[in-house]
């Protein structure tokens, strides 16, 4: 009898949520297809030598073995690494300093804030990418203002010694996102707070590091992992303006950007898979690495 009733708990239960398990469905069906079924295979596939064309043949840690003698792979980390060690933390800062600018009540302030979001939305396309490329390239729009000040400019993506830092100033330019966050945070510091600092005598530098910055650290930290995950990723940049082959010299390799070439041009599909869950588990150790040390930097409100 017991049990009947439990039964009947459960069947009453679910027709009570039946709608939600309905609207609930598609993305259900779409994560298993496209999300979870994917890395499950790729997870197989990395212990496996995979050429796409024939069934996978086991092969055990032999792809992960053989990276650490792969001096492209070892590349593209040092170009991954030096892309989002520089570009996010110079985003963010730019991106903070634009909020502070623009966190003002002036006549046309949200033209200049849409404005300036603009790029976020247009940064990531390949369009902005081939247009970057022809702003850097010899005879593109860089040169042609330098000239105007008597400077002779060089082909800044052609160079190895240039063409990474030309990505990072896109990363940079793409400080929409970043900003909008920081502006709704700046929104919700009281005003309390800034009027018994001038009262005090605080400055506005001395304010700005007592309470912007501790006040909006909560948000620099949420900027921070987000900024970091998203430039690991990156890749149409550097396909578009390398073509699709980390020129010159490897010095835009990026980790993505070897990773397909591995899978889709070399077609060693094992092993691309391997590098994915290898990207993986570093952006895991460094997201749990800034987790564990925002509990010294990172203030929230009591």
């Amino acid at each position: 009898m017991a049990l009947l009733l439990r039964g009947d708990y459960w069947v009453r239960k679910y027709a009570h949520n039946r709608e939600g398990y309905a609207f609930l469905a598609p993305w259900l069906l779409g994560f298993i297809l496209f999300t979870a079924i994917p890395m499950i295979l790729s997870f197989y596939f990395s212990f496996t030598q995979y050429d796409v064309l024939t069934p996978p043949k086991w092969i055990g840690l032999k792809n992960y073995i053989d990276m650490t003698k792969d001096p492209r792979l070892h590349k593209s980390l040092q170009v991954t690494f030096t892309y989002v060690g520089l570009g996010v933390p110079l985003q963010i800062v730019f991106a903070l300093f634009v909020a502070i600018v623009l966190h003002r009540d002036k006549p046309g302030i949200r033209f200049y804030r849409g404005i300036y979001y603009l790029p976020s939305l247009f940064g990531g396309s390949v369009a902005v990418a081939i247009l970057w490329r022809q702003v850097f390239n010899k005879e593109g729009l860089l040169n042609q203002l330098l000239a105007l000040l008597g400077i002779e400019g060089k082909n800044w993506i052609a160079l190895p010694e240039t063409a990474l830092y030309t990505l990072i100033v896109l990363l940079v330019w793409q400080f929409g996102s970043p900003m909008v966050i920081f502006l709704s945070g700046l929104k919700q510091i009281p005003k309390e707070y800034y009027e018994a600092a001038m009262i005090d005598g605080a400055g506005k530098t001395r304010m700005l590091f007592n309470i912007t910055l501790p006040m909006l650290t909560p948000l620099i930290f949420f900027n921070l992992v987000m900024g970091i995950i998203n430039a690991f990723q990156a890749f149409t940049p550097a396909y578009i303006i390398s073509g699709g082959t980390g020129a010159p010299v490897d010095s835009t390799l990026f980790y993505t950007l070897y990773l397909y070439i591995k899978g889709f041009q070399h077609f060693s599909m094992g092993y691309a898979s391997a590098l994915a869950w290898v990207l993986l588990a570093i952006m895991s150790v460094i997201t749990a690495i800034m987790f564990f040390l925002s509990r010294f930097w990172v203030h929230y409100e009591e």
